[in-house]
């Protein structure tokens, strides 16, 4: 990666809608859908009090459909419009190009990540009477900063795997989404559903320990970095192996 190549995609992202509409949506959404749920529900609802770092991030369950998708197409917009010959014009290395789009999807997401979280916090603050500092707030709100951007990374690197837009809207949308969160409440299969990455990430985000998971809230966080670092290996490879 070099700034040149940096410099690229960071004008791709502020001119074309489909990439720069996805993050602001997600800070709307992560923000916007826990201070609503804390006004309506703030008062009655015990899920979002007794560990606040679940009513904090509710909204989190959200707006990382978003993300999901600007990881998506940040790099699989490439492939579908056949704009990677061209991009592969401009910059003909390979691995400086895909450098370049993990380095401004990883920006991006920690973007998203510390204003998403700051309005999340300032959201469940107003509108929740309990407490949403404690010993757990400073790894919460870290790990609300970081797991965007892993979140992100994660996605493109998939894309760059499947080398298809459609193929990884198919795949990580419903998993992450949908998925993974409905398995993750059936016995046994939580067992291995647990380690996967949002799974893992996002155990990162409670105050309180779970007994049924069997790691840490920071040992989550590192496996959904490791999944995300083998993503992006997975399709650095891949794309150094394509034909276009």
């Amino acid at each position: 990666m070099n700034l040149t190549a940096l410099r690229a995609e960071r004008i791709k992202l502020t001119t074309l809608r489909s990439l720069w509409l996805p993050p602001l949506i997600a800070v709307l959404l992560t923000a916007g859908v826990t201070t609503a749920v804390g006004a309506a529900l703030g008062d009655a609802d015990h899920n979002i009090t007794d560990d606040p770092g679940v009513g904090i991030f509710y909204g989190l369950n959200f707006g990382q459909a978003a993300l999901v998708s600007f990881g998506i197409l940040l790099m699989g917009q490439e492939f579908n419009t056949r704009m990677l010959d061209v991009s592969l014009a401009a910059v003909p290395r390979r691995g400086r190009l895909y450098g370049a789009k993990l380095a401004l999807g990883a920006l991006v997401g920690l973007g998203v990540g510390a204003v998403g979280t700051a309005g999340a916090f300032a959201g469940y603050a107003a509108t929740v009477p309990a407490e949403w500092h404690g010993p757990g707030f400073a790894r919460a709100a870290t790990a609300g900063v970081l797991y965007p951007a892993l979140l992100a990374v994660l996605c493109l690197g998939v894309t760059a795997q499947l080398g298809n837009l459609t193929a990884a809207l198919g795949l990580l949308t419903p998993t992450v989404f949908l998925l993974s969160p409905l398995l993750s409440g059936v016995p046994g299969v939580r067992n291995v559903v647990q380690f996967l990455p949002d799974r893992a990430g996002q155990y990162a985000l409670r105050y309180a320990d779970d007994p049924q998971t069997g790691y840490g809230h920071w040992t989550g966080l590192i496996v959904m970095a490791l999944w995300t670092a083998l993503a992006a290996y997975g399709g650095l490879r891949s794309l150094q192996r394509t034909g276009r």
